[in-house]
């Protein structure tokens, strides 16, 4: 068994201590922390974090010879005692992937903080942690009877998400398994803020996590014990799964919006989901994981895509939103998809294979070239659920399926196993998914949408289209977007310029500009860029759709109805 502490009591100095400690079996060992965290694909390097390494057995120094930027080689006397390794990690850094300490918590992704040893990944791990007086942890390991807490194996230690602080904990129950909820916000009452807003958020969890129990069509969730870990900031949106437990990001000023309830639940629901689709059934590639290198995944679109159109459909199936909430909330993201240039230049599936060099690394043009495989892959979901709906099956029962046959029994699913899984379903699906996936063109769209009463109308703006946009920083009107192929773009502006007037006009904020451009005609843009002064010609477009609303067909006849009322309430059909 490896000994893992972690001591958080220099919480002012943003410090994590780190010892390990082993009875060591081989006398070279190779020491490595890993370069990322599962669900998040990006080589994150957390070795940038990580000092004052040493290694030690019986009160003598070890020989560490550095291999590598995050490995290491040690020698030792396997016979001669345990060996400590002893080293500190900088937690300054808050997000769901990284670590962050000061006086009023802690979090701690661990793929960030301990080592994997040599010939020890599937060796039990024991953790202990030393905390600031007020103090307790919150992860979702199994005590261990002689203290601290005790993880199978490495992968199981890592993916352990640790909350610390002087938080209040709070429980539910789904299915008779145990759910903790914890909440951070700085400094303490953040939870009692949320409850007070809404008083009825733990009956609202437990009946979202029952919906996706009842999607997945079983009778209890895949984990033995469940945490939520809430990070309440004044901005922020995100989360990141874990096989018992997720870690969520939300913004209070969201929660001020009148949808902002809503897609925090829509959050809670496609974390929650995870521990099906993604933690358990999973890409073969990931099967095991190499927390050392970027793997090629070419399935995200399933991962992620899937997960993301579902989880809209979780908060209705649990009777905490209405059917025009949902096509609100599924027409922005089709409405955001169309607007997407990058869909004509990046494939679904190579959306997936380069999420390690494009999407996580997303720029300022990154629009123009690239296209997100939870925006398109949810939706190639909503097409493959309507087609497989037209032949009397549902992409719930495709999903059930798979979960059946490899998600419980551990087994990675290649590219080649969803299309079969589909194929059976509806035989055509063995050509046109390979298709969907690798061209260029969309998807049949508004006739899948019809044969359900929808469809979408285009919103067009009111001013001319110069394919442009502009923030006010520091009191300067600087260019924030470029479209490639715009307007603009012909004219030669560049992000980062500055904008000084347009035709004369002079420009100080963003809601002058549609005001100032004229469709057709030749209007001289004066720019600053380096601190030169340059004049650019630029003709602006007529306008252009600024968005798609999802509405219903005045026309849809009964069918189509009765078929838009299945999905809206995802029954699963075909057996599922």
């Amino acid at each position: 068994m490896v000994q893992v502490h972690l001591d958080l009591s220099e919480a002012r100095e943003h410090l994590v201590g780190v010892c390990l400690r082993l009875e060591p079996r081989l006398a070279r060992m190779q020491l490595q922390l890993p370069g990322w965290t599962p669900g998040s694909y990006l080589i994150r390097d957390y070795v940038r974090q990580l000092e004052a390494l040493e290694a030690r057995q019986n009160g003598s120094a070890l020989r560490l010879i550095r291999t590598g930027p995050a490995a290491w080689h040690l020698h030792c006397e396997p016979a001669a005692g345990p060996v400590e390794i002893r080293y500190r990690v900088l937690a300054t850094e808050l997000s769901v992937r990284t670590c962050h300490l000061d006086q009023d918590h802690g979090f701690l992704a661990l793929a960030a903080v301990v080592l994997e040893l040599e010939g020890e990944r599937w060796s039990p791990h024991q953790l202990h942690c030393t905390l600031p007086p007020g103090w307790q942890a919150f992860l979702p390991l199994d005590p261990h009877p002689e203290g601290g807490w005790l993880a199978r194996d490495f992968d199981q230690l890592i993916d352990t998400p640790l909350e610390a602080g002087p938080h209040e904990e709070h429980g539910f129950s789904v299915h008779g398994v145990p759910h903790r909820w914890v909440c951070w916000g700085g400094p303490a009452g953040a939870d009692r803020w949320l409850l007070e807003r809404y008083p009825q958020l733990f009956s609202d969890l437990q009946r979202v996590c029952e919906a996706c129990c009842a999607l997945m069509g079983v009778s209890r969730p895949a984990a033995d014990r469940y945490l939520f870990v809430l990070h309440l900031l004044d901005e922020g949106y995100g989360g990141l799964e874990h096989d018992d437990s997720t870690v969520l990001v939300f913004g209070r000023r969201r929660f001020e919006k009148p949808d902002g309830y809503r897609r925090f639940l829509q959050l809670v629901a496609h974390e929650y989901l995870h521990q099906w689709n993604v933690r358990r059934l999973r890409p073969a590639e990931l099967t095991p994981i190499d927390y050392h290198r970027p793997v090629v995944v070419p399935t995200l679109w399933f991962a992620e895509g899937v997960t993301s159109y579902l989880d809209q459909f979780l908060p209705l199936q649990a009777g905490l939103m209405q059917d025009d909430d949902l096509l609100s909330d599924l027409g922005d993201d089709l409405s955001r998809y169309r607007l997407t240039p990058g869909r004509h230049v990046q494939s679904l599936r190579s959306s997936g294979q380069e999420a390690w060099i494009k999407l996580y690394k997303a720029d300022a043009y990154a629009a123009d070239s690239q296209v997100s495989y939870y925006l398109k892959g949810a939706v190639v979901a909503l097409c493959l659920d309507l087609h497989l709906r037209r032949q009397g099956s549902s992409l719930v029962a495709v999903l059930r399926q798979l979960w059946h046959s490899h998600g419980r029994h551990g087994r990675g699913y290649s590219e080649a196993d969803l299309v079969e899984a589909f194929a059976a379903q509806a035989p055509e699906l063995r050509q046109q998914l390979p298709r969907w996936l690798e061209e260029l063109d969309d998807p049949d769209l508004d006739g899948y949408l019809s044969g359900v009463g929808l469809q979408l109308e285009a919103e067009m703006a009111t001013s001319p289209w110069a394919g442009f946009s502009a923030r006010l920083e520091a009191g300067l009107l600087s260019v924030q977007r470029v479209v490639r192929g715009s307007p603009a773009a012909m004219a030669g502006l560049m992000v980062g310029d500055e904008l000084i007037a347009i035709a004369g006009r002079r420009l100080r904020e963003p809601e002058q500009i549609g005001s100032a451009l004229v469709a057709g005609a030749e209007q001289e843009l004066l720019i600053a860029r380096r601190s030169q002064l340059r004049a650019l010609s630029l003709r602006p477009d007529p306008p252009a759709v600024e968005r798609w609303r999802l509405v219903r067909c005045s026309t849809a006849d009964g069918a189509s109805l009765e078929r838009q009322r299945s999905w809206l309430q995802q029954e699963p059909l075909a057996g599922g």
